[in-house]
């Protein structure tokens, strides 16, 4: 054999020698790895409490490198609180009604969506008119839950915070009145309780204006009357033009009659 020969031999076997070492190292790193992953699991299974910890270093830190390349902090809860609806996934009346309240008051069709939906539900269990109850807040706010009036009503349906505190209380306390849904089930209460004292809803309105104990309530029952008649219109399925002029109300039968009460209720102004 010659030297060239053994020289590649030699070679071949120093190369055979490397490739079988790479091999065995390899597999063994992966025997070891499949075992650490292993008995990481094993862990993560039997102590829940690292497994959450882990989840929650992990979250914190895609959040923070989230952050530093939007430049914006991350409220992953966000969508949660927000007030809307797709206005396409509500029944055909409500739909309608919620497309109309957008374009007469220039607001989304996604938050109105969620308001009169809402209202449908609230208003049914509390034996009002769901189309009332919008028309109220339509003639209140405008649909601004941030409202707030010289007297110190606030929210959609401009309910007198400060004389029905208590009726936050189970929404978290006053703050909740800038809370749309919550503002808007207080003012349901209140609604429901003004028409009940009066036995009527022209009565009702007028106990929730504050004006219990006038002769004139400046026209406001009126005025929430006419919306809440185009209102039943367009659920009906009837095209009620935006700036459609001042309708009669339509009769609304008067409830039994309760105990009056003066206008000391103030529960709107």
């Amino acid at each position: 054999m010659t030297a060239t020969e053994k020289f590649a031999k030699g070679l071949a076997t120093f190369a055979s020698d490397i490739a079988q070492g790479f091999f065995e190292i390899t597999h063994n790193g992966f025997a070891l790895l499949g075992l650490a992953v292993m008995f990481a699991a094993i862990t993560l299974t039997a102590r829940p409490e690292i497994r959450q910890a882990g989840e929650v270093q992990l979250m914190s830190w895609l959040q923070t490198r989230q952050q530093a390349i939007t430049g914006l902090s991350t409220d992953v809860d966000a969508i949660d609180r927000a007030t809307a609806t797709n206005p396409q996934s509500l029944p055909k009346q409500q739909a309608a009604v919620a497309y109309w309240l957008s374009k007469k008051y220039n607001v989304a069709p996604e938050p109105v969506s969620a308001l009169v939906a809402e209202a449908f539900e609230s208003g049914t269990r509390a034996k009002l008119d769901p189309t009332l109850i919008l028309a109220i807040m339509a003639i209140e706010s405008g649909f601004n839950p941030f409202a707030q009036s010289a007297m110190g009503a606030q929210g959609l349906m401009q309910v007198m915070t400060k004389i029905h505190s208590e009726k936050y209380e189970n929404f978290g306390g006053k703050l909740a009145a800038f809370d749309p849904i919550s503002n808007l089930r207080v003012g349901i209460k209140v609604l429901q309780e003004c028409v009940s004292r009066a036995g009527s809803v022209e009565g009702g309105l007028k106990l929730y204006v504050g004006a219990g104990n006038l002769e004139d309530d400046g026209g406001y029952a009126a005025k929430v009357l006419a919306e809440h008649n185009r209102l039943q219109l367009v659920s009906a399925g009837r095209n009620v033009p935006l700036t459609a002029p001042q309708i009669m109300p339509v009769n609304h039968p008067a409830l039994p009659k309760q105990p009056s009460a003066d206008s000391e209720s103030n529960f709107s102004s």
